[in-house]
């Protein structure tokens, strides 16, 4: 409509552009009134355009008329009974109209409209031919060719992943150099499954691989194979691996493969279901009748345990290259690489800050770093400080300080007792985590908080540090009881807490000494869900009770150890919990002074 309105106003404006002439007419005649006028004198010029006569009056007022189309002016006055001797007296001029004018007055009106309509026709044919082409390459994949960015990443910009640089180094070197490898016999792996946690570098690492290759590097989400109309995944699938093949050598990554990938069998649709479809083609495209293809395929996926095992055999992906959450190390030198172009202060460490985020991941690393540098710009600073950086783990991990949120001092009061049991029994026990902050601070959902971390690296646990670590849930609960003879809400989340660590060490980790070695209950795959969220009971009611009693008894064992302790110091928890609500937070070198005034001594990591 839009365009149709401009349309239109355009065509008046070059109408009025070569058929208007500047005559400003204030008065129409007549010819017969113009012969009476002519007779009497009142008439000084004729301008004759056309078949438009132009007067000018003796008053210099303008009028217009017109003649007969077939005969002159004087004629035509001579018709209306005009003494030609009136004309004596009056300027009479002839205007032609120029030829580009003259033709444009005769083949605007005629083709004008005629152009319109074939530009109308030309845009709907367009359209529909655009919709033609549309369903004709439904089942074309949408397949996207990897081009250098303007910031080139190579495996030198993937901080740490040492082993799975190594594993994507190596598809690098066979498409860079084939020879050297055939030559002893190898052959080319088909697939690379890159499988880890969300956010530890998998599509960063399958660009560093197509930065790096000297090959096509074709992309691809699993989400994009399968519409609502069957066959277009297959077919996509099929149009992908021939690009592909055209191309070849070549490499095609598909991100997240588990939205196509799931184990067969595993929907309502049975063999028939679409996605089925679409994996069985891939699968055949990566290792079925026709072995001569030359394409490599990459892909991602944080749920390895739901992928259909005809997909991870050899042959398909033939290498599964995990990548686990970065350890202390990693992470200081991802800290580092994403510390490039910030302005820090001299007394950043980054090393502190990366024992201070076990469980970070690269990407929450990468969050972290642009996190600190908006908190101090927020706050006008021309330089990053270890405060900004530490202020802003607080943030990812809970949420921003609510320190607007009003809260009374009694509740106050009670916070600041129920952080310092925490703190003081993991102070107290030495298969605890060190405490390295405690704060009554508003955050997210949390009242106030306490972030304990271990001394060093771990990737076991033993059955001391989960009592230490439900002891530690209890400080709180205790505390409150110790101090206000009465318990309040605030515990629910840690007393939760206990109850799962309890239940898992004796039905998942065998950590029971009255029931042993032994696990309970076991996972058991819905077919609708796709292995997915049950546990079947493989034990019986009497075994049933005999764990309750147990993973009661654990909790009961580890709230009297958190009362017998705060009890031996209630002097430190009056201490601590004064000095919170006094100055809200305490960082580990201020907690470890009040601690070590009444000769606890904490482990302290190095």
């Amino acid at each position: 409509m839009l365009w149709v309105i401009v349309s239109l106003i355009s065509i008046v404006l070059i109408f009025s552009a070569f058929s208007g002439d500047g005559f400003s007419s204030t008065e129409t005649l007549g010819l017969s009134a113009l012969v009476q006028k002519i007779q009497d004198g009142d008439v000084t010029s004729l301008v004759v355009k056309g078949n438009e006569v132009h007067v000018t009056l003796a008053d210099d007022t303008k009028a217009i008329t017109q003649k007969e189309s077939e005969a002159g002016i004087t004629e035509t006055l001579s018709n209306y009974g005009l003494d030609l001797r009136f004309l004596s007296g009056v300027e009479i001029e002839i205007q032609h109209a120029s030829g580009f004018r003259y033709w444009m007055s005769i083949l605007i009106p005629s083709l004008l409209p005629i152009i319109l309509l074939i530009f109308l026709f030309g845009w709907f044919f367009r359209q529909a031919k655009g919709g033609m082409n549309q369903a004709f390459s439904f089942g074309k994949a949408n397949l996207k060719l990897f081009t250098q960015p303007k910031e080139r990443i190579t495996f030198k910009d993937v901080a740490g992943l040492k082993e799975a640089k190594e594993e994507l180094g190596e598809i690098v070197d066979f498409l860079k150099d084939p020879k050297r490898f055939t030559d002893m016999g190898a052959r080319i792996p088909r697939g690379v499954l890159l499988m880890g946690p969300p956010g530890t570098g998998k599509t960063l690492l399958a660009r560093a691989v197509a930065a790096e290759a000297n090959v096509p590097f074709f992309h691809m989400a699993g989400s994009e194979f399968v519409e609502m109309f069957v066959g277009v995944g297959s077919s996509r699938a099929r149009d992908l691996f021939a690009t592909a093949k055209k191309a070849a050598p070549s490499l095609v990554f598909i991100d997240e493969i588990d939205a196509i990938g799931r184990e067969r069998g595993a929907g309502m649709g049975g063999g028939h279901d679409e996605r089925e479809q679409t994996l069985n083609q891939i699968l055949v495209e990566m290792d079925g009748f026709d072995r001569t293809t030359n394409v490599i395929v990459t892909a991602a996926t944080n749920r390895p345990d739901i992928l259909d095992p005809a997909l991870l055999r050899p042959g398909r992906f033939d290498r599964r290259v995990v990548l686990d959450m970065p350890d202390i190390t990693d992470r200081e030198e991802i800290l580092k690489l994403h510390s490039k172009n910030k302005p820090f202060h001299a007394d950043v460490d980054l090393h502190r800050v990366a024992v201070r985020t076990p469980g970070f991941s690269g990407a929450d690393l990468a969050n972290l770093m642009n996190e600190s540098a908006l908190f101090a710009a927020r706050h006008n600073k021309k330089e990053i400080f270890q405060h900004d950086i530490l202020e802003s783990i607080e943030k990812v991990m809970l949420g921003p300080a609510r320190r607007s949120r009003r809260t009374s001092e009694s509740e106050k009061e009670i916070t600041a007792y129920h952080e310092a049991g925490h703190a003081l029994v993991a102070a107290a026990l030495r298969d605890a985590d060190p405490v390295q902050k405690v704060s009554i601070v508003s955050r997210g959902m949390a009242g106030g908080y306490t972030i304990k971390l271990p001394i060093e690296e771990r990737r076991l646990k033993t059955k001391t540090q989960f009592l230490a670590e439900l002891a530690v849930a209890f400080g709180g609960y205790v505390a409150e009881l110790l101090k206000f003879k009465d318990v309040t809400t605030g515990s629910s989340n840690d007393i939760q807490q206990a109850t799962a660590i309890a239940h898992s060490l004796v039905t998942r980790y065998g950590m029971s000494d009255a029931l042993g070695p032994r696990s309970f209950g076991k996972a058991r795959d819905l077919i609708f869900l796709g292995r997915e969220i049950s546990t079947a009971k493989d034990y019986s009611e009497e075994v049933a009770a005999k764990i309750d009693a147990e993973v009661h008894m654990l909790i009961m064992n580890a709230f009297k150890l958190a009362k017998k302790l705060l009890a031996q110091h209630q002097a430190l928890l009056e201490h601590i919990a004064k000095t919170l609500i006094e100055k809200e937070s305490l960082e580990y070198n201020d907690f470890d002074k009040l601690v070590k005034e009444y000769k606890l001594k904490p482990v302290r990591v190095r």
